[in-house]
């Protein structure tokens, strides 16, 4: 199943309402060259008294509905019986949400269900930023057999968020695809953005990224979903969606393309090899500056020191055209690293005193 070099394209409803709906759905999705039909049955919401799927009753709808376009379905499993119902019901992929791989006593009662089984499964990020959760939710199901496993990126919890429901934090999937580069990655844009005006700006990111396809969920009447209303799209507007993104090589192909990319990259790595230098340069004088406050009894921490560093250095950068949010990030690792090799040699200085 995810063994593929195309981009794996799944779509269909957050949830499976009524078998009329579920062929509504199918039918206007059956063009778009789709890897998977998805369906949630069980809705794990985060508070009570919301809808929280149709259950059992549904699994026939969306194998029916796949059945129709000649498509394979997948469903969310939160618990072993889930698993149980979804495979005698003869659902063709499975997947594990985000509030799930957080457990993992949850995600090992999943993977016991499917102990000799051969079906694919993916694994949603789980919702707090913890690339470790996410590789352990894959190794306990590789762990018991499952050799067709894909991983999906639908974005990190954060309080506060007001322009994305779940933050990408697009660097803790490039993460797992370093440690895991086996690994398929699928983005599922629609929990990311939480509304559909942003689906295809973060759909062609994703795809820029290099991830592997798309979830993206599919409505034929999006404003009277049973659940996610906002962020689902009909399927002739997923299908234009699709049509338009631009799919980039992961390398140049032609050979001068690719010796005018190298002049650069080597340009890039001389950088980084001065920016190294000139880093280590500064944390020798940091050090200096350690001696001179042991020797006269001086704090390591300065606050008002820090302050000025920290704003002036931001004003500078963000009037390079650096980002906020990178500064941020660098100048406190700078700061910390000043401060433990200043606190370094405080206590070298004790050490060699006594």
């Amino acid at each position: 199943m995810f063994n593929t070099t195309d981009k794996i394209i799944i779509a269909g409803p957050c949830s499976v309402e009524t078998e009329e709906q579920m062929m509504t759905i199918a039918k206007g999705l059956r063009a778009a060259n789709l890897t998977l039909l998805r369906g949630g049955i069980w809705k794990p919401r985060t508070r009570p008294n919301s809808f929280e799927g149709v259950g059992e009753l549904g699994l026939p709808w969306l194998k029916s509905a796949g059945e129709l376009i000649g498509v394979p379905v997948t469903t969310e499993v939160a618990k072993g019986d889930h698993v149980e119902m979804a495979l005698n019901a003869g659902v063709d992929v499975l997947w594990i949400g985000a509030r799930t791989t957080v457990n993992p006593f949850a995600v090992q009662e999943i993977a016991d269900a499917l102990k000799g089984v051969d079906i694919p499964v993916m694994v949603k990020n789980p919702v707090n930023p913890d690339v470790d959760l996410w590789m352990g939710a894959i190794e306990r199901l590789s762990a018991v057999g499952i050799k067709d496993i894909a991983a999906i990126h639908r974005g990190f919890s954060s309080y506060g968020q007001k322009v994305y429901r779940n933050v990408p934090m697009w660097e803790l999937p490039i993460e797992l695809k370093v440690r895991m580069p086996e690994i398929k990655i699928i983005c599922d844009p629609s929990h990311i953005c939480g509304r559909r005006d942003l689906l295809k700006a973060v759909a062609q990111k994703s795809y820029d990224l290099d991830m592997d396809g798309l979830m993206i969920e599919t409505h034929h009447l999006p404003d009277e979903a049973w659940s996610d209303a906002s962020q689902q799209i009909t399927p002739s507007v997923f299908k234009e969606m699709i049509s338009e993104l631009i799919i980039r090589k992961p390398e140049a192909q032609d050979l001068n393309l690719s010796k005018s990319l190298e002049v650069l990259r080597s340009q890039i790595d001389q950088i980084d090899h001065d920016l190294i230098q000139l880093l280590a340069t500064r944390m020798k004088t940091a050090r200096e500056i350690g001696e001179f406050k042991k020797e006269n009894d001086i704090t390591i921490l300065q606050l008002g020191r820090w302050k000025e560093i920290h704003d002036a250095r931001k004003a500078l950068g963000e009037n390079l055209g650096l980002s906020e949010k990178f500064l941020e990030v660098f100048l406190n690792a700078l700061h910390k690293e000043s401060i433990n090799q200043q606190n370094e040699v405080m206590n070298i200085s004790r050490s060699l005193d006594k």
